[in-house]
């Protein structure tokens, strides 16, 4: 029996199930590779000063419709074709934008706090995803080394973030964190380039290295 293989390391037989009028479900990654990429490289530019932070609720939109929900759907379509690293990362990193456009759109403007705690708060919440991208990869080392790179970049971002709040004036911490952020974004938009042009070839033209 013949088995497919989709961008982030899910295989299925070739005679899959398959769901909805007839129509197989194509890939979900390439879209939520995409989604995340796109939303990290803007916010980058503001992390790392090329964008003043007077403007960084720009990244709002983004945030919701395409890092936030593209992406959230896409987990939700890993779910369907059995692929739980792809889901969960999928799944979270859709939440966390959404989440983030939360935060920064209903609750940070009206916390009635000092702002060394409020930075103190932000930078538990970046450790929180911090931790979570860590251990996605490690889960990451089994399915390509494109995907791998991604996580390890992103866990990276997350942790210069992390240590610019936690420091209250970090700024060349964050501006650290948002070059890698760049870095991360470039290596998402390869992964999910890769992904979409493969499938779409079918063949592989930019390979990925799967390791699964």
């Amino acid at each position: 029996m013949t088995t497919t293989r989709d961008s982030l390391g899910d295989r299925a037989p070739a005679d899959a199930p398959r769901f909805g009028f007839g129509a197989g479900v194509a890939d979900p990654g390439p879209l939520g590779l995409a989604g995340f990429a796109g939303t990290t490289f803007f916010l980058s530019a503001v992390n790392t000063g090329i964008l003043p932070e007077s403007v960084g609720g720009v990244v709002l939109g983004l945030a919701l419709f395409y890092g936030g929900i593209a992406q959230l759907l896409a987990g939700m379509w890993e779910f369907v074709k059995g692929n739980t690293f792809g889901a969960t990362a999928f799944g979270s990193f859709g939440a966390f934008w959404m989440s983030y456009y939360f935060l920064v759109f209903h609750v940070a403007g009206g916390l009635k706090a000092a702002p060394s705690d409020i930075n103190h708060a932000l930078a538990w919440y970046l450790l929180m995803w911090t931790i979570f991208t860590a251990y996605m990869t490690i889960a990451a080392s089994r399915v390509s080394l494109a995907v791998l790179a991604v996580l390890g970049a992103l866990t990276l971002t997350f942790l210069f973030l992390t240590l610019g709040k936690f420091a209250g004036n970090g700024e060349s911490l964050t501006k650290i964190g948002g070059w890698i952020g760049f870095v991360t974004a470039v290596l998402a938009w390869y992964a999910s380039m890769a992904a979409v042009t493969n499938a779409t070839w079918k063949r592989v033209v930019f390979p990925v290295f799967p390791r699964v």
